[in-house]
């Protein structure tokens, strides 16, 4: 660069203190002005609207955002709260109402058996609970919670329900298991309530899946005995105290014979729902003499 030009350009540059004297003269002014007069209000205003109300609007925006999600937080922390509240009210009332039900049940088993030792008040009992059983649909077979110490021996009948279960085939120190009447070729002597009629009662797993068992050998010669007729233990079993209700006449068929009838019986025990029962501790007292019976 040339010395000339050099020197031109310092010639107009200005010091820095001229600079800052003019700087702060112009400030002075303009703050005396606006002190005094309107004359920068309506540019400062229009500068202000530009800028200064656009980034207000923004923060309040903001702001007001901010507080909605806060609020919102605070809502759905307290929504959170109250349904895990509840979530443990309804699982408290659903057991309560589950042990409710359960004691309305035992409550209403143990009125049956009370119910059943009334009937049956003659004879002595002891209550026990089934704690196993064959596999399957029905208790055919089980195991129960009464044995020899308790008084209980084999052959002595067993009652629920509304009448028959079976009878103690087997007894331990603690334990006993039952043989029931639906049991496959478990032979049981019944006797027709009203009319004293004998006949044989059949178990059949199979006939229960329709909720029935067989019966034969019935002598009817006068067609008296009916649908719904009362089958009671008979006189003449060996195993069975007599008048312990089986069930109840469902068919009658006249065998080819023409002398006897057969057919099914409903049991007077719900064998699908068994868990207590009633032991009869008394047995059959019958004379030493052997007919080949056996039911």
């Amino acid at each position: 660069m040339s010395p000339i030009v050099k020197k031109k350009r310092e010639h107009y540059t200005l010091p820095n203190r001229y600079v800052l004297l003019i700087l702060t003269i112009v400030c002075v002014v303009l703050m005396i002005l606006s002190f005094s007069t309107n004359i920068l209000s309506t540019p400062l205003n229009t500068m202000s609207g530009y800028t200064l109300v656009p980034f207000q609007k923004g923060l309040n925006a903001v702001g007001r955002s901010l507080i909605d999600r806060a609020e919102n937080f605070k809502t759905l922390e307290q929504v959170t709260n109250e349904n895990a509240d509840l979530k443990r009210q309804i699982a408290e009332l659903t057991k309560d109402n589950t042990l409710l039900q359960q004691d309305k049940y035992e409550l209403t088993k143990l009125r049956e058996l009370y119910d059943l030792d009334a009937e049956y008040e003659e004879y002595d009992k002891i209550g026990a609970r089934i704690i196993a059983r064959d596999s399957g649909n029905w208790y055919s077979d089980f195991i129960i919670d009464k044995g020899s110490n308790d008084g209980v021996s084999v052959d002595c009948n067993v009652i629920a329900g509304s009448g028959l279960v079976g009878r103690v085939s087997e007894v331990g120190p603690n334990y006993s298991k039952v043989i029931s009447i639906i049991s496959d070729n478990t032979n049981t002597s019944g006797m027709i309530l009203s009319t004293g009629d004998i006949l044989i009662v059949t178990g059949s797993l199979k006939l229960m899946e329709v909720g029935v068992i067989e019966y034969s050998q019935l002598a009817d010669p006068d067609g008296n005995v009916g649908v719904g007729d009362k089958v009671v233990t008979s006189n003449i079993s060996d195993k069975y105290l007599q008048g312990i209700l089986i069930g109840y006449i469902d068919t009658v068929n006249t065998d080819s014979n023409n002398l006897t009838k057969s057919g099914t019986l409903i049991p007077a025990v719900d064998f699908k729902h068994l868990e207590d029962v009633l032991v009869i501790t008394d047995l059959k007292k019958v004379p030493n003499v052997n007919y080949g019976q056996n039911y």
